[in-house]
């Protein structure tokens, strides 16, 4: 009876009948190969619940996690457990009750970075629990983890900081041919360097 409409159901109770039956053992089986091989590159996965979030919040929050590059998907959890056997995040099973949104990122923090601030704007979505490299996290570990700067941020301050002992050398110098005479001393300096 799968994949037909029963008879005596109107347009309204087919729309309702539509979005209630269950997939077939090879559209699980097609969910659990995505949700593994999204799950095989990922450090993180944050679990939240969202009840009562309405479709355009919902909207807004897939479109921040696209943007973030993590993949947000509302999930049975049975399927959710399965793909979840036997990885680093298998320990995430026994929170996987009720209705969760996952997100799964390859980056340490953009998951949990996009739940939690979700999260602060709307108290309908609740924070359940993550994990991030295998280790277990409670809902004070992902609003910590959220709070780590992203890859770019702390690629970006380390260059600062190998950066600075080459411009305050650049300055130094700067300052000494300044002391010293002007543009003179800094064409003397680098007339050798240029003829070696």
């Amino acid at each position: 009876m799968q994949g037909k409409q029963p008879t005596g159901c109107v347009g309204a109770k087919h729309h309702f009948w539509s979005l209630t039956v269950g997939l077939n053992r090879n559209e699980k089986q097609a969910v659990v190969e995505e949700i593994s091989a999204k799950i095989a590159s990922a450090q993180t996965i944050a679990l939240a619940e969202y009840r009562g979030i309405q479709v355009g919040q919902m909207t807004q929050l897939r479109s921040k996690a696209r943007d973030q590059g993590v993949y947000l998907r509302v999930l049975k959890n049975t399927l959710a457990r399965r793909a979840v056997e036997g990885t680093a995040f298998s320990g995430l099973a026994n929170d996987m009750t009720g209705p969760l949104i996952y997100a799964i990122s390859d980056d340490a923090v953009a998951a949990a970075k996009v739940l939690s601030d979700f999260a602060k704007g709307n108290d309908k979505l609740v924070i359940r629990g993550g994990n991030y490299a295998g280790k277990p996290l409670d809902k004070a570990g992902v609003a910590a983890l959220a709070n780590i700067p992203t890859r770019e941020v702390l690629l970006s301050q380390l260059m600062g900081i190998m950066q600075a002992p080459v411009s305050g050398f650049a300055r130094a110098l700067a300052a000494l041919a300044e002391k010293n005479g002007g543009g003179a001393a800094a064409e003397e300096a680098a007339a050798p360097a240029e003829a070696g």
